[in-house]
């Protein structure tokens, strides 16, 4: 989803999935990490693409977080601030 909130554009991505539980969730972001899965025999993946979605967004002056329980999926969300075309002239 996209939606406009106080001079910002807030971008949100639904998943369906497993959900992060909440003492995880501050650690997504890091480099390296991937959240413990009991489900999963191996988890893939080099725990890099949080890391450097982070990187890019903040380098726009922007915010990116989740909100995730287990069982109920999660939504990863991204803000940038607003510009007008007048403004990129």
């Amino acid at each position: 989803s996209c939606t406009a909130e106080h001079q910002q554009v807030r971008i949100a991505v639904i998943d369906q999935g497993m959900g992060i539980p909440e003492e995880e969730q501050r650690h997504i972001f890091e480099r390296f990490y991937r959240v413990p899965s009991n489900t999963m025999t191996s988890v893939v993946g080099s725990g890099l693409g949080l890391t450097i979605v982070k990187s890019l967004v903040e380098m726009h002056r922007g915010r990116v977080g989740v909100s995730s329980s287990p069982g109920t999926g999660s939504v990863f969300w991204f803000t940038l601030p607003q510009v007008s075309m007048a403004q990129m002239s």
